[in-house]
């Protein structure tokens, strides 16, 4: 029963430090973002440079990008945990993220997080975060990595739902 309560106890702060990020993110608050990384983290959002870095000083300093967006909302759910003894984890969640600009113009991605934390002075850091994009809306120009499906089988054919 400890070892149950304990798993839940790591699974709750774990996502608390995921939904933290969202919040931080929304009000610009890069050195709060900064605490929630590992000094040494690694970000891969896309092949573009620009949105990778490497330690949380150069994640908050990368973040400044968000500046050319009037508001944004980011949106968890759906968070899945995998705890690794008592002091690492991996963890996958998605996120809803809608963006305006200071024309009023908006931008929509759907995407997921894929990360990997560590337990450091009873607190979660997460070490690695890698992004993918599910979709977006026509608006939404930034090159994040794909999410790659499976492909159907070799003979499949798909259902005439879609049809007018």
């Amino acid at each position: 029963m400890k070892d149950l309560l304990n798993k839940y106890l790591h699974e709750r702060e774990i996502y608390l430090l995921l939904v933290e990020y969202c919040f931080a993110l929304d009000s610009m608050d890069l050195d709060a973002i900064a605490k929630l990384f590992s000094e040494d983290c690694i970000v891969d959002f896309g092949t573009d440079k620009q949105l990778n870095s490497i330690g949380s000083k150069e994640l908050a300093k990368s973040l400044e990008r968000m500046w050319r967006w009037k508001r944004t909302s980011h949106h968890l759910s759906n968070v899945k945990i995998n705890l690794i003894g008592d002091n690492k984890a991996f963890s996958k969640s998605y996120v809803y993220a809608w963006h305006e600009r200071f024309d009023n113009t908006t931008a929509t991605i759907y995407g997921q997080y894929h990360d990997e934390l560590i337990r450091k002075y009873d607190s979660w850091l997460i070490t690695k975060r890698t992004m993918y994009m599910n979709g977006s809306d026509s608006n939404f120009k930034v090159k994040i990595f794909p999410l790659e499906r499976k492909k159907p089988p070799l003979n499949w054919e798909p259902p005439k739902i879609d049809e007018n």
